[in-house]
């Protein structure tokens, strides 16, 4: 998967891990080096959701996977559209048990540039270093069998973190119970997607397709990071998010900027004023009606977040930054709906810059959602406010005539989005989550309403008619989506102690 940290905690003490937790400990103590070479393997897979043919590799990996740790049912769910990431599905049944958990995560990742890696990592070359890049740690061999993994330890490579991550964990707890002969209380079934990072299009259609088989008393997530505290976390809830491409026009080719420069207007100067124009000095989202439709938070969502613990000086700190944006505390402002610039793009610098006045400047945009909001509705907004600032606005190239009648011209690029998505804090199955996470836990869990990242829920409670809850395991610091991404070695074997406990659930 994106953090909002509204949230409860629970005492210290009061749960004591599990004799069958302390059991897979000592099961994945003797098998790290087996556990860590499949793990390689999965993750040496490029798997960006636009890459068909590796997309189908990584779901025939995650199918023989499954099959060899003891998983029935194996198949590939697809929906209408021919020649999209498929599902992976798998099941197990439990003689007795009355209840049935639902696990998913994704195995899709975001594209990549390998430019920007450090040096010595690549995307889909898994790494072993002793420790954060960020803070000058080295890459280092792979060790023999007759040497241990350090948990400090960090693996680089797409997918690490997001979501590779959920489902290797996932598939290797019931692997771990199996093979210590601990049956689980409950029936249980996987369902992995390939197609999270490209929001997800087409899930509605494997959901309508297979809705039957999906059934479940309750849809348990893995996806995003711990706290930044390093505590872990139970999530009742999701943001929303879509997306808009704008392209500002110039001049019909490249013109000389020394020629031309003061009389042919510049499109990345036109398309800078107008992304400065939807937000103020204080961090707000001038758009107009861009927070009318949010619903408040409740008294005692708000309750919680008075008492959440800061973490503001450690990532000013950790991120080399002096001042937010908003005046806010991270908690409040991640419960916001946010609009962001992921990328500009016009002409060239560095070795690449020229004299020119460009012919066109990008921006593509990303807009998170809160409860209350439409995405529809949301990207409309945003469309209004470019009309309000003097563009015409356009859904394909510009014509001639077009480029005659309008002095400002942008293009609109809309991607389909999803809304944000709750599951109310007192759900009885949810509680029981939490009591599960807690017992594979010697430190404190913390309980959130609703995490500041995007996963496709709202489709999950629309199509399912199913409430999931969310238990992130990466790292915080795992530059998921960038460059450099990371797993933390002792998160992946946390992961594994935290949901053979969901596998164990009790009354």
């Amino acid at each position: 998967m994106q953090k909002i940290f509204l949230f409860l905690l629970l005492p210290v003490i009061g749960f004591s891990q599990s004799a069958s937790v302390l059991k897979v400990r000592a099961y994945r103590q003797s098998n790290e080096h087996e556990l860590i070479s499949d793990y390689r393997q999965f993750l040496g897979i490029p798997n960006v959701a636009s890459d068909i043919d590796n997309i189908q590799r990584n779901a025939t990996w995650i199918m023989n996977h499954m099959r060899a740790k003891g998983i029935t049912q194996v198949q590939l769910l697809n929906g209408i559209t021919p020649n999209k990431p498929p599902a992976v599905y798998g099941e197990v049944v439990v003689p007795g048990a009355k209840e049935t958990i639902v696990f998913y995560a994704h195995y899709d990742g975001q594209p990549v540039d390998s430019s920007k890696w450090q040096t010595g990592l690549h995307p889909f070359r898994p790494q072993l270093v002793n420790g954060s890049v960020d803070m000058g740690a080295q890459i280092i061999e792979w060790p023999s069998k007759n040497q241990s993994y350090n948990p400090e330890w960090r693996i680089y490579g797409r997918g690490t973190s997001d979501d590779k991550a959920g489902v290797y964990t996932i598939i290797n707890a019931y692997a771990a119970l199996r093979a210590l002969n601990i049956q689980p209380t409950v029936n249980i079934k996987f369902f992995f997607e390939g197609e999270e990072e490209a929001g997800s299009t087409h899930l509605h259609e494997i959901f309508e397709q297979h809705k039957k088989l999906l059934e479940g008393d309750v849809w348990v997530i893995c996806d995003g990071p711990v706290h930044q505290s390093g505590t872990k976390q139970v999530v009742f809830g999701v943001r929303g998010d879509t997306h808009l491409e704008l392209t500002v026009f110039g001049p019909k080719r490249p013109l000389h900027s020394g020629h031309y420069g003061n009389w042919v207007p510049n499109p990345a100067m036109e398309l800078s004023r107008l992304l400065a124009s939807m937000k103020n000095d204080k961090g707000e989202v001038t758009i107009k009606g861009f927070y009318d439709d949010v619903i408040p938070l409740s008294e005692a969502e708000k309750k919680a977040l008075s008492s959440v613990p800061s973490v503001e000086e450690q990532l000013k700190k950790e991120l080399g930054i002096r001042k937010p944006e908003r005046t806010e505390s991270l908690n409040e402002t991640l419960n916001l709906p946010s609009l962001n610039i992921n990328g500009i793009q016009s002409a060239g610098v560095g070795k690449q810059s020229a004299n020119v006045i460009p012919t066109k400047a990008i921006a593509s945009i990303d807009l998170r959602l809160v409860a209350g909001n439409d995405w529809e509705r949301q990207q409309q907004k945003v469309i209004d406010h470019i009309n309000s600032m003097g563009f015409f606005v356009t859904y394909s190239e510009p014509t001639d005539q077009e480029r005659a009648t309008h002095d400002r011209i942008c293009m609109v690029k809309k991607s389909d989005g999803y809304n944000a998505q709750k599951t109310p804090m007192d759900n009885v199955m949810a509680q029981r989550i939490v009591k599960a996470v807690a017992s594979a836990l010697s430190s404190r869990l913390i309980e959130m309403p609703t995490l500041g990242g995007s996963l496709p829920l709202f489709i999950f409670e629309q199509k399912l008619k199913t409430q999931p809850v969310t238990i992130p395991i990466a790292n915080h610091d795992n530059n998921q989506h960038a460059e450099n991404e990371n797993i933390r070695i002792q998160n992946l074997w946390d992961g594994l102690e935290i949901f053979v406990s969901v596998m164990l659930l009790h009354k």
